[in-house]
């Protein structure tokens, strides 16, 4: 990359030749060619660095990582300590490598070892076997960082004796929740775990591939290349160093809190629960509280949150303001690295739709509800003595506590109070045999005014497809399901899936989309952004009833309705799996009390993913997780039978 000192200030070209005299660049007068002081400067810049930069082979190990084909050429590393030990990216070694080799600086290769993690960040620490005092770089001091910036990302993959190198400027600071500057150099697998340079010569950072949406190894690998490239500030990595080369795993630090429901940029840090024995429980936090500061930054918004606790790892203490009503509290939290699983508490009830109050539709038998006498009809007017007349809330007040725990419910009786004492059980996995209708008849008032039954919906800015079917005696008097079909990969059959489909949505009040991948083969992970613009455009239009949203999907499609479920957890209430895992290197999320996520698979034991659905099933047990397992023979698409047991599956979703 070259850029044309003369189209510059006069400043910055006189800051070039300042720069390059620095680094013991001859100056020739003022008719010497800028552009090749330039590139002089940037050449002094790497010979500075590049006796810090090494180059790793890894061999053996997986050929693929779900749909990621792991590649097989050398890659690279940077020094951080004389006596061996070397920092690079996780992406490098997703394939989990039999033996690991670095080229030190003689030239010779000598064995190395992953000695710790840092999973908050997606680096490695490598002890290399050696005796040779290797070079640890001058870090570029964090608070100097200036946005636009010379920046050349540097890596030692193509050749071993002279690095591979890419310029561009600093793009912006404080990305990927606090964790990593930004670049605009080439950033790909030729450079990743290598340094991010400054002007000097100094390095920046450490490159890697992230994503401000998921936390794997090689999420954000697919910028490869794009003018999308960041870096984990090497100060921040030094400042844990002495517990890497312990043997010590970093793991992102946790507070253990829900947010109020809304958009994160937008609206304020306010508490919706504290988990129980989480860090944010323990220090006093509770439900109601807003966080107005964090380690004495200002937090006006949930993202500001985000962004001030990303750089925290689990054992750091953090200072904690918060706001009571009128009463500032401020508190000390020690995060941890590991939230003890939770478990939804479930009174036992399912109650009635569309209708004022919170009235009981049916009570599960075996739960506490049940026990305590619990009937269909009770209207629930109190919690604890504590008013409701609204089911979300009540289904939120019931998710602050723990099982096993006795709460007493108020309820109206042929017009007069009763008092039951109920012990709060779990939510079952198993699906009722039967249901009592949803609400009453309600008519249509007026004319329809939006569109019913199969429709073309569009997303200007996006070129996929999307389908819907929505039922043609649609009711905005009334709540609808809505159910995001993912299809397996191969041609799409439009009218298979408007046969199947239109039948049910008419039957159990769905309105049912299937948003199409560009490429019919594979569905892919920027796809999720599209399928989310669908689910929000489909309840800006109909009357949905956001506790009974699901994305269901098969085979392929199953996987990434994980990803999307997940991704999105504040709008989905389900996910459906038919036949497919988890996807590769997706981490499960900690179960939250207020973005309930409930999870129906199929296990098929003649299918070829067999053993990764198994262990996908047992994760979401490990965590918790609500998940109804449907043992099935075949491979394809649900029958009647399981069809049916499904849709009373989605009715249920807003018990509590």
């Amino acid at each position: 990359m070259k850029l044309n000192l003369r189209l510059l200030p006069m400043t910055w070209c006189m800051a070039m030749l300042m720069l390059s005299a620095a680094h013991g660049v001859p100056f020739a007068g003022a008719d010497e060619d800028l552009i090749e002081l330039e590139e002089r400067a940037w050449q002094a810049a790497v010979a500075k660095v590049a006796p810090s930069v090494v180059r790793i082979e890894t061999f053996g190990g997986l050929e693929r990582v779900g749909n990621f084909v792991v590649g097989d050429g050398p890659t690279t590393g940077l020094v951080v300590a004389e006596d061996g030990y070397v920092i690079s990216s996780a992406f490098n070694f997703v394939q989990k490598p039999d033996s690991i080799l670095v080229t030190v600086g003689d030239g010779r290769r000598a064995a190395a070892e992953i000695v710790a993690r840092d999973h908050s960040r997606m680096l490695v620490l490598l002890k290399v076997n050696t005796e040779e005092k290797l070079v640890p770089p001058v870090t570029a001091p964090h608070g100097e960082l200036v946005v636009g910036q010379w920046t050349l990302a540097v890596g030692r993959t193509l050749d071993p004796k002279r690095p591979n190198t890419s310029a561009g400027i600093l793009s912006a600071k404080n990305r990927i929740w606090g964790k990593a500057v930004q670049t605009d150099a080439k950033v790909s697998p030729s450079n990743y775990g290598g340094p991010l340079i400054d002007i000097h010569g100094r390095v920046i950072g450490v490159l890697v591939p992230m994503s401000p949406q998921a936390t794997s190894e090689i999420a954000g690998a697919e910028w490869y290349d794009s003018g999308i490239g960041f870096a984990v500030p090497l100060e921040q990595v030094n400042a844990h160093l002495a517990a890497m080369i312990a043997g010590q795993d970093l793991h992102r630090g946790l507070l253990g809190i829900s947010l109020e429901k809304g958009s994160i940029y937008s609206e304020p840090a306010k508490v919706s629960a504290s988990k129980i024995r989480s860090p944010a429980d323990e220090a006093g936090i509770k439900a109601g509280d807003t966080i107005v500061e964090v380690a004495g930054q200002s937090i006006a918004t949930q993202a500001q949150l985000k962004h001030a606790l990303g750089p925290y790892y689990g054992g750091d203490a953090v200072a904690i303001t918060v706001m009571r009503g009128s009463e500032r509290i401020e508190t000390k939290v020690t995060l941890t690295d590991k939230l003890l699983a939770y478990e939804h508490p479930f009174l036992g009830v399912l109650p009635q739709r569309n209708v004022d109050g919170i009235v009981v539709r049916y009570v599960y038998p075996e739960s506490g509800g049940a026990a305590a006498g619990m009937q269909a009809g009770d209207r629930i007017q109190a919690l604890n003595g504590q008013a409701f007349n609204e089911a979300e809330a009540l289904r939120t007040e019931i998710a602050r506590r723990e099982i096993g725990t006795n709460v007493r419910v108020t309820v109206l009786r042929e017009e007069k109070p009763v008092e039951l004492d109920v012990v709060l059980g779990a939510l079952p996995s198993r699906i009722e045999e039967e249901l009592p209708p949803a609400h009453e008849e309600i008519p249509l008032e007026g004319e329809r005014v939006v569109d019913v039954g199969v429709i073309d919906i569009t997303i200007p800015e996006e070129a996929n497809q999307c389908v819907a079917v929505v039922p043609v005696d649609y009711n905005p008097r009334l709540s609808y399901s809505l159910v995001v079909y993912l299809t397996a990969p191969g041609p799409f059959d439009r009218d298979a899936f408007v046969q199947r489909w239109q039948q049910l949505g008419q039957d159990n009040g769905l309105i049912v989309l299937a948003p199409q991948p560009i490429d019919a083969k594979q569905w892919t992970r920027t796809e999720v952004d599209f399928i989310r613009k669908t689910v929000d455009q489909a309840i800006g239009t109909y009357s949905v009833d956001p506790t009974r949203v699901v994305i269901y999907g098969h085979q392929a499609g199953g996987s990434m309705a994980y990803l999307a479920g997940f991704e999105h957890r504040e709008l989905f209430r389900g996910v459906v799996a038919v036949d497919a895992g988890l996807p590769s290197r997706m981490q499960i999320p900690d179960n939250d009390p207020i973005n309930r996520m409930a999870i129906y698979t199929t296990l098929v034991k003649s299918s070829p993913i067999v053993e990764r659905v198994e262990l996908g099933i047992a994760a979401f047990r490990e965590m918790k997780y609500p998940i109804t397992v449907n043992e099935t023979s075949s491979p394809r698409e649900l029958n009647a039978g399981e069809t049916s047991e499904l849709m009373r599956w989605i009715d249920a979703l807003d018990r509590f």
